[in-house]
C-alpha cells in the first residue's frame, strides 16, 4: 500500500525515468560490452541540460525516489540470480583468489583516497565496484554511504572505462600468457568489474578457443564475487554510523547518542539475501530467475536515467581525473593479483 502510495505520488519523475531506460535498455542490448546502465546516464545527463529548472522541480521527487529506491530494489531483484548450492560447488576453489583482488582493490582505494585527497565517497564506490561487481556492488553501496547521484555517475564512468578495455584486450593478453582455458575463466571472473564485461571477455575467448567453454565459469566466478556485496555493504554500515556518532561528539552536541544502526542499516541487503535462499531452497528454475534477474538489470537502467538526470556534466567531466586514475590502479592491481594468485595456486 505504501509502495503504491509512492509511486503515485513520484509518477512523473518515475515515468520520465522510465521513458529515458527504454532506449538505453535496448541500445545495452546491441552493444553489450557498453551496457544499459552507461547508455542511460549519458541520455539523462544530454536530456537535463534541455530541461529547464521549473520542468525538473516538478519532476524532482520522482528522479530521486528512483534514483535511491528504484537501485534498491534491483539489488534485491539481483539476489534471484544467486543459486548459493551451485555458487559453492564451482566457486570455492576461486575464493582465494576472489579475497585477495577484493582485497587489493579496497587497499589501494584507501591509499590513493589519502594521498590524492580523492572525495572518500566517490573512493568507495570506484574501490567497491572494481572489486566486486562494478555497478550492481555500486548500486548497492550507494545507499549504505547517502552517495549523491554526481558521486554514483562518476564512479559508474570509471568502471564503465576500464569494462572496454578489459572486454577488447584481456581474451588477447590470456593467449599472449599461455592461460588455460579454466585459467582464463578465473581470470575473467575476477579482474574484470562488471557482469556484462565478463561475459564478454570469456565468450571472446570461447570464440578463440573452440569448445573451452570458459563462458561458464567466469559467470559462476562472478556471481561468486557478487556474494561480497554482503559483509561489504554491513562493514561499511557499521562504519558509517562510528563516522556520525564521532561528528556529533566533536562538535559537542547532545544528538552524539541519536544515532542508531538502525537508521542507517541496508535493510534491502537482507532481501537480497532472502531473494538468493528462496533460488536455492526451492532450485528456482532459470525460467523463473531470468526473467526477475532481467527486471533487476532494468531497474538499475531506471536508476542510472535518474542519475543522469541529476548530474552536472561540466563538473563530471572537470573533476574527473584523479577517479579514472584510482580506477586504473585498482583494474592493474586485481588483474596482476589474479594472474598471480593463480601462478602460486598451479592453476595457470
Amino acid at each position: 500500500m505504501q509502495l503504491a502510495q509512492s509511486i503515485r505520488t513520484n509518477a512523473r519523475g518515475i515515468a520520465l525515468c522510465l521513458a529515458l531506460a527504454l532506449p538505453a535498455w535496448l541500445l545495452g542490448k546491441q552493444f553489450e560490452v557498453v551496457g544499459g546502465p552507461v547508455f542511460a546516464i549519458l541520455i539523462g545527463m544530454a536530456v537535463a541540460l534541455f530541461l529547464r529548472s521549473r520542468d525538473t522541480a516538478a519532476l524532482e521527487t520522482g528522479i530521486k525516489y528512483t534514483s535511491k529506491k528504484v537501485l534498491q530494489y534491483a539489488v534485491i531483484l539481483l539476489g534471484f540470480g544467486l543459486n548459493l548450492a551451485q555458487i559453492a560447488q564451482v566457486g570455492a576453489t576461486s575464493l582465494p583468489i576472489i579475497i585477495s583482488t577484493i582485497t587489493t582493490s579496497l587497499v589501494i582505494a584507501f591509499i590513493l583516497c589519502r594521498t590524492l585527497k580523492i572525495p572518500s565517497k566517490i573512493s568507495t564506490l570506484v574501490g567497491v565496484g572494481s572489486s566486486i561487481c562494478g555497478g550492481s556492488a555500486i548500486a548497492a553501496t550507494a545507499p549504505v554511504i547517502d552517495a549523491d547521484d554526481e558521486e554514483i555517475a562518476q564512479a559508474i564512468s570509471v568502471i564503465f572505462l576500464f569494462n572496454i578495455i578489459a572486454a577488447l584486450i584481456f581474451p588477447a593478453l590470456g593467449g599472449m600468457l599461455g592461460l588455460t582455458n579454466e585459467g582464463f575463466g578465473l581470470f575473467a571472473g575476477t579482474a574484470v568489474n562488471d557482469t556484462s564485461s565478463v561475459t564478454a571477455a570469456a565468450s571472446a575467448w570461447d570464440g578463440m578457443h573452440p569448445g573451452a567453454n570458459t563462458l561458464d565459469t567466469a559467470t559462476i566466478v562472478k556471481l561468486t564475487r557478487t556474494l561480497a556485496i554482503i559483509p561489504i555493504t554491513l562493514a561499511l554500515a557499521v562504519l558509517q554510523l562510528r563516522r556520525a556518532k564521532k561528528a556529533a561528539a566533536a562538535g559537542g552536541t547532545e544528538s552524539a547518542g541519536t544515532f542508531s544502526l538502525k537508521k542507517i542499516f541496508p535493510y534491502f541487503i537482507i532481501f537480497f539475501v532472502l531473494a538468493s535462499v528462496i533460488t536455492t531452497v526451492f532450485a528456482l528454475p532459470s525460467t523463473v530467475t531470468a526473467p526477475v534477474k532481467e527486471l533487476s538489470k532494468f531497474f538499475i537502467v531506471m536508476a542510472m536515467a535518474a542519475i543522469g538526470l541529476n548530474t552536472d556534466l561540466v563538473k563530471l567531466v572537470r573533476t574527473g581525473g584523479k577517479p579514472i586514475l584510482m580506477g586504473l590502479c585498482c583494474w592493474v592491481g586485481i588483474a596482476a593479483v589474479s594472474l598471480g594468485m593463480q601462478h602460486m595456486l598451479d592453476i595457470w
